[in-house]
């Protein structure tokens, strides 16, 4: 990311070059929005996330320890908060990611209402989900970074050293993190897992999730009365996706297949196609609904792509945690519905508190405060960046 000062620079002799063009243009207020607004296009921070993304694969060969987690996420506003969350308590965002789940679109982002996870809600919801959760993520970098820059304006009133906060400025953590967005099995044939493909990576995209199932006979991964396609296809729709990503100019975006073969047609077939979908050119294996661990053990063993855990509650596999599973040479665990499910309990807690007693007192200390929510939305500092920016 370009310097602080170097970008200030660039804007200045923009404006000398331009003459009184743009004579009412701070330079350094320009740097900052610039700065704030890091990533132009989906198509930016598609490349800028895979990126991250393969180097947290070789990361992971180095080390297991450095396995990667992917937390489901339903709206820009819940992302935000869980990459927000991420960065206060571990202290970076690396290693943590926002995972897009086919069943939370169908069940909460569809204009028909609630949905089953069967790929009957509008296909270009995805799309939109995924310019929404990167829309408010690089929303929380503009106000962490307003926050620096009223820092550092406070340091130059004081005549107090600003270098430091200029070199925090310059070493800014985005919140921009890798999205893994689940297409389902595509929405239809090859051509329109392509067309869907392209909507998904010019949002932002940098890795998308495709299942063998058959399109019109979709079922949850965890349900019974699964179809997988033929196989000939499914190798036909990775290479759609592939086609998408260098139409696009990202050469590295990163394709999951998962395998919902193992309920059905047994693991020894579930290995052998997943195989046939690494020669394809997928980069990173799905085993969906495994039932042990030994089983996460032989797809690692036999396929060698890295290799993707759903841990998803009240599901086929059962809830292990990480040293389970980074035992058994999982690299990314999924937990596409964690926070749903609590928050979706909360509410209900709520709302039967106010019928039965005729208050939320009961509950009220289980509640984001005022104080807290307005910190999260940075209510204050947003309307001083605005009284700053347009007295001038």
């Amino acid at each position: 990311m370009i310097k602080y000062k170097d970008l200030i620079a660039e804007f200045e002799n923009l404006k000398n070059s331009r003459g009184t063009l743009l004579g009412g243009v701070d330079p350094e207020h320009a740097a900052r929005m610039k700065l704030q607004n890091r990533f132009s296009t989906g198509l930016d921070i598609a490349n800028y996330t895979a990126e991250i993304m393969h180097q947290d694969m070789k990361d992971y060969d180095k080390d297991p320890s450095n396995y990667t987690q992917s937390l489901g996420c339903w709206h820009g506003f819940t992302a935000q908060q869980m990459v927000m969350a991420v960065k206060k308590y571990q202290k970076t965002t690396s290693k943590s990611y926002v995972y897009l789940s086919g069943w939370m679109v169908a069940g909460l982002r569809s204009e028909f209402g609630p949905l089953p996870d069967q790929s009957m809600h509008e296909k270009t919801s995805v799309p939109a989900l995924i310019n929404e959760i990167y829309t408010f993520l690089k929303q929380a970098d503009a106000r962490e970074l307003q926050h620096l820059f009223l820092e550092l304006d406070e340091a130059r009133e004081k005549g107090t050293n600003e270098e430091e906060i200029i070199e925090k400025i310059d070493n800014f953590e985005t919140h921009v993190v890798p999205i893994i967005a689940d297409i389902d099995a595509g929405f239809g044939n090859e051509e329109a897992t392509y067309l869907l493909a392209k909507k998904m990576i010019e949002a932002g995209a940098c890795c998308i999730q495709i299942e063998n199932q058959v399109s019109d006979a979709k079922q949850c991964g965890h349900q019974a009365g699964k179809v997988t396609v033929p196989h000939e296809d499914f190798l036909s729709k990775i290479n759609a996706i592939r086609y998408a990503y260098l139409e696009l100019g990202i050469d590295n975006g990163l394709i999951v297949a998962r395998t919902d073969s193992l309920a059905d047609e047994g693991l020894e077939l579930a290995i052998e196609r997943s195989i046939a979908y690494k020669e394809a050119g997928a980069d990173a294996i799905f085993a969906e609904a495994a039932g042990d661990l030994e089983q996460y053990m032989t797809f690692k063993k036999e396929v060698g792509l890295p290799l993707l855990a759903n841990i998803t509650e009240f599901g086929k596999t059962p809830i292990y945690n990480k040293k389970e599973l980074l035992d058994s040479g999982v690299d990314m665990i999924l937990y596409p519905l964690s926070a749903f499910r609590a928050m979706s309990k909360a509410a209900e807690e709520v709302y039967n508190e106010i019928i039965n007693s005729g208050s939320q007192q009961g509950v009220i200390e289980k509640m984001q405060t005022r104080d807290e929510l307005y910190e999260v939305l940075d209510y204050h500092s947003f309307e001083k960046k605005l009284d700053e920016l347009f007295k001038q």
